[in-house]
């Protein structure tokens, strides 16, 4: 993973108060990252960060869309992506981001690298199963989909009625005794 120069904040030398930084994220963010699930990519994201005179906090918002392909039918299709993160920089004696809400940094520090925790909120913010909203709403028409119908199991009818005549036997003997 290289570093991205342009997701470094450099808290230093601001003044106290919020102060807003912008980013374009695009598929070439992720694959710094070696993550090749979104065939593209197209979020704007904004973060901003809230200094004051012991912490700082930091709250990053995204809206945008990844293109990724469907579990389904592998039609690629835009995923709508919104994800929203705060997080709360102290300094401490040593580096310690073992919280998912609170980054700990060493007093000597200068600067924070914002894009691992942007992955990994964009990441977590797609679902985990990638539906085409065709296949939800019926629009879609895929040769994949005709085939999982074809190949659905139908049901049978003297099931729907009543029981099973093979079953029927079997319950004799339990009213047989």
């Amino acid at each position: 993973m290289m570093k991205l120069k342009e997701f470094f904040i450099p808290f230093t030398g601001l003044k106290l108060g919020k102060h807003e930084f912008e980013y374009q994220v695009d598929n070439t963010f992720f694959e710094s990252f070696e993550y090749q699930e979104f065939n593209a990519a197209s979020i704007s994201t904004t973060a901003i960060l809230e200094k004051m005179n012991n912490m700082m906090e930091l709250d990053i918002e995204s809206n945008g869309t990844v293109n990724v392909d469907c579990d389904l039918t592998g039609e690629p299709f835009d995923q709508a992506v919104n994800a929203k993160l705060h997080l709360v920089i102290k300094f401490g004696e040593e580096y310690n981001d073992e919280n998912d809400e609170i980054l700990i940094i060493p007093h000597g520090e200068y600067q924070i690298n914002i894009a691992q925790y942007i992955y990994e909120m964009l990441v977590l913010s797609v679902p985990q199963k990638r539906v085409h909203p065709g296949v939800l709403d019926g629009t879609l028409k895929s040769e994949i989909l005709e085939k999982l119908e074809e190949l659905q199991p139908k049901e049978n009818k003297e099931q729907t009625k009543g029981t099973d005549p093979r079953w029927d036997d079997l319950k004799k003997l339990l009213t047989d005794k």
